[in-house]
């Protein structure tokens, strides 16, 4: 596994190491001491898979208790995927990093409690499944917008078709009203 820390050095892509020949392929999504080595001390207590068509865009969500840290990765298709940092204390705070994970690069994004995530499909579909350290909360879930001016978002957009969003992520909370992590 090679681990590549982001401009938001919390923020990892790892790149599992692929095992493929003529029947398939094989390769870890997570290896406690290979992470523990690279400064991931995490335990998860539960994974989730969702799927969504082209031009869905989920999120930005966090839990502003139960904070959850999510290792995400794409098994069918290709979305972009952001993590927003929400930390007041960092120096980051407010700045955001992009990703694209798909089966194609098989790449996973460690995505550290304090910030907000979501992504963007790029294909027809897309299967994404991940892996969190908290449990599930609704009472403590919060949204940000996700076409914030103050975060400017670089989203790749299908400029001929506006992202297809929940209600909740429609009613997103503007980046300066949002509540925040110390």
């Amino acid at each position: 596994m090679k681990f590549e820390r982001q401009a938001i050095a919390d923020l990892v892509v790892i790149h599992p190491q692929v095992f493929g020949d003529d029947r398939g392929f094989f390769l870890e999504t997570r290896h406690e001491k290979k992470f523990l080595e690279a400064g991931i001390d995490a335990h998860f207590v539960q994974e989730n898979h969702s799927m969504s068509r082209r031009g869905v865009l989920r999120g930005l969500h966090y839990q502003i208790q139960q904070q959850q840290g999510k290792l995400v990765r794409v098994v069918v298709g290709e979305v972009f995927d952001v993590a927003v940092d929400l930390r007041r204390s960092a120096p980051t705070f407010g700045k955001w990093v992009g990703v694209n994970l798909s089966a194609e690069n098989k790449a996973i994004f460690w995505i550290p409690p304090g910030f907000a995530h979501g992504f963007y499909v790029l294909s027809e579909t897309a299967q994404f499944v991940y892996s969190c350290t908290d449990f599930y909360a609704p009472q403590h879930e919060r949204c940000v917008l996700w076409c914030d001016p103050d975060l400017a978002i670089k989203w790749p957009l299908d400029s001929s078709v506006p992202p297809t969003l929940s209600d909740k992520d429609k009613a997103g909370t503007p980046f300066r009203k949002a509540e925040c992590y110390p």
